[in-house]
């Protein structure tokens, strides 16, 4: 799937096939395993089952964003610092800019910590979301744009 922003790294429609299968062990979070519809993905993702709930058999949209601002980041050498500064500035009181998230219901800020080679094919990059965790598998060329190190939005939505 391509997206209308160069920010958005990865995105895909998931199903999951599970939920807290190795148990639960946090009140408000579990963890779900689901595999994507068009470019054979798996993921396990911890989330907020409060803020985000989701059942075995739904479907929901993922994106991997570098960014929350719509389009890619600024290249003139004129424009203001200050605006420059501002793009990933996210107002919950709504008076920020608005971008990505406003199109999503859940977002979450990380970072890519690991990155695993697996077969010849087949990678795994690992993402931190301040102690939930991600991990996306899947074909190296769909995640070219994932790079260990970055700084990295999960966004998701039904």
């Amino acid at each position: 799937m391509t997206s209308v922003s160069s920010n958005v790294v990865f995105d895909d429609i998931f199903n999951i096939s599970a939920i807290d299968k190795e148990g639960k062990k946090f009140d408000r979070v579990s963890r779900l395993y689901a595999h994507s519809k068009n470019y054979d993905m798996e993921i396990t993702l911890d989330y907020n089952i409060e803020l985000f709930p989701l059942a075995v058999n739904e479907n929901f949209a993922l994106a991997l964003a570098s960014s929350l601002a719509h389009g890619p980041p600024t290249t003139n050498p004129d424009a203001n610092e200050d605006e420059d500064k501002d793009r990933d500035v996210w107002r919950p009181d709504g008076k920020g800019r608005r971008g990505l998230e406003e199109d999503y219901d859940y977002v979450m800020y990380g970072k890519i910590y690991k990155f695993d080679g697996g077969d010849s094919e087949s990678v795994t990059a690992y993402i931190s979301f301040g102690g939930l965790l991600m991990s996306i598998t899947g074909s190296y060329r769909h995640m070219t744009n994932i790079v260990l190190g970055d700084s990295i939005y999960v966004l998701l939505r039904k």
